[in-house]
């Protein structure tokens, strides 16, 4: 027993001294009781003394049949007995070739090719690039089209060019010498709407304010890019329906290529596969990330049209390549993961019968709506955002200094669930293959975190 006990303090002690860990203010991490995960099963992870928690933001939005599932288990011990890596760098895998074609297969219509890298932030910064390149290459020399057209809410990552489009104060102001141009457009946020209109009477004015910022820039704008339907760091902030479908014809109307950030949104949260299907959308790229190996592997992928990547062929000596790569790009091991996962959404139904459960999630969230301190319940499928404010009246939001999302997930710890906030909004976002049982544990911990802290 002592020598266990010394062995859970080593851990412990050796977190504090050795990890810096993202997003997190470490001088407050080190004064709190750490939470060290050893073991995982179904929708719960359980730490180094045994307590289990529900996994309630799916390890960071990316598990997607639960912890430690039998067939990507066995896909990626095939793998292994096959090669866990070699360059795709002017030459090929087996794995990588079979998710890039089901990728093209499942992706909307249009979608022709696809560039691997291995986050979400890289996938961006990928598009970015072959958004600026492939206009560098129409125009010529001449080509002014070298800004990006993005909202403000925006978070599409942490590298330098996704930062440049990222649209959040908290997270991006500080690196502003670091960053390149881009003209950003108000957020589709109905809650506080920045345009101060309530829907559906404001006719989509938001809408109307992108076309006017696009018409100012569009001869040298390359691209606009968009999380489709929700914003998911900045609150779980979901748009109304028909914006979508909108930005897509002030693109095309107005020759930008439509750069859609489905990192969060895609392989199923918002209710299909994903989101720019439920208005029809086809964009010119495409960025894949999180779920997409059902939160085993690091993997990414940006799909564009057959347009765009014909506009980089040419002689050697035009140089008109995409001098761009990573040394895992296409890794064997991760493209086995993401196929496995596919072929289980595909497979069990998982799509058709996850709307029941998403019309369940809403009913239990129902009664949270009515608490002194709720704000607003957004939902978009199983991305959820509580929004916690001091008075429901005028939606006067917590001062940053009280906390109050990092004190309710604390609370939720004390009963058994991990979950993050964004500053005062709760998030919830588990696993798809979450019970109804468990559906309802989650938000009953939930709101019971809620009341205890703000009441």
């Amino acid at each position: 027993m002592d020598q266990e006990r010394d062995r859970l303090k080593n851990l412990e002690d050796d977190d504090r001294r050795y990890i810096w860990h993202p997003f997190t203010q470490m001088q407050e991490y080190e004064q709190e009781a750490p939470v060290i995960i050893e073991r995982a099963e179904g929708v719960f992870l359980i730490d180094i003394h045994g307590k289990r928690y529900i996994d309630g933001v799916s390890s960071i939005w990316v598990n997607v049949h639960g912890h430690c599932q039998p067939e990507i288990d066995r896909a990626l011990k095939e793998q292994i007995g096959r090669v866990s890596h070699s360059t795709l760098l002017g030459i090929s895998n087996v794995p990588a070739i079979q998710l890039a074609k089901k990728l093209v297969e499942i992706t909307p219509p249009g979608l022709e090719k696809v560039f691997y890298s291995d986050s979400g932030s890289t996938a961006v910064e990928i598009a970015l690039k072959i958004s600026f390149q492939f206009f560098q290459h129409r125009m010529g020399k001449s080509c002014k089209k070298t800004r990006f057209v993005a909202l403000t809410n925006a978070y599409h990552g942490d590298t330098i060019g996704s930062v440049s489009v990222g649209g959040i104060p908290l997270f991006h102001d500080l690196f502003h010498p670091l960053l390149f141009p881009c003209d950003f457009a108000p957020s589709p946020c109905c809650y506080r709407c920045p345009l101060e209109m309530t829907y559906p009477s404001c006719s989509l004015a938001c809408a109307d304010e992108l076309e006017k910022t696009v018409r100012r820039v569009h001869e040298e704008a390359a691209a606009l890019i968009i999380e489709p339907l929700i914003q998911g760091a900045a609150g779980m902030l979901v748009a109304p329906p028909g914006y979508l479908a909108r930005v897509r014809e002030i693109c095309t109307r107005y020759d930008l290529l439509m750069i859609v950030d489905e990192v969060a949104t895609g392989f199923g949260r918002t209710g299909t596969l994903f989101a720019c299907e439920q208005e029809g959308v086809s964009p010119d790229l495409l960025c894949l990330a999180k779920g997409m190996t059902g939160g085993y592997l690091p993997l990414a992928a940006t799909l564009t049209s057959q347009e765009v990547f014909d506009a980089f062929l040419g002689p050697y000596e035009d140089f008109k390549t995409f001098f761009h790569g990573h040394t895992y790009t296409g890794n064997p091991l991760a493209c086995a993961a993401a196929l496995a996962s596919i072929s289980l959404l595909e497979r069990d139904g998982v799509l058709p019968g996850f709307q029941e459960k998403i019309r369940y999630l809403s009913g239990e969230l129902d009664p949270l709506k009515e608490f002194a301190h709720v704000g607003e319940v957004r939902q978009k499928g199983f991305m959820v955002g509580i929004e916690l404010v001091m008075d429901r009246a005028t939606r006067k939001p917590y001062p940053l200094k009280e906390k109050i999302g990092h004190r309710v997930i604390l609370e939720a710890r004390k009963r058994g669930m991990i979950i993050r906030p964004l500053g005062n909004v709760i998030v919830l976002m588990p696993p798809l293959c979450i019970e109804k049982d468990r559906i309802r544990e989650m938000v009953e911990i939930t709101g019971a975190s809620i009341r205890e802290v703000t009441e």
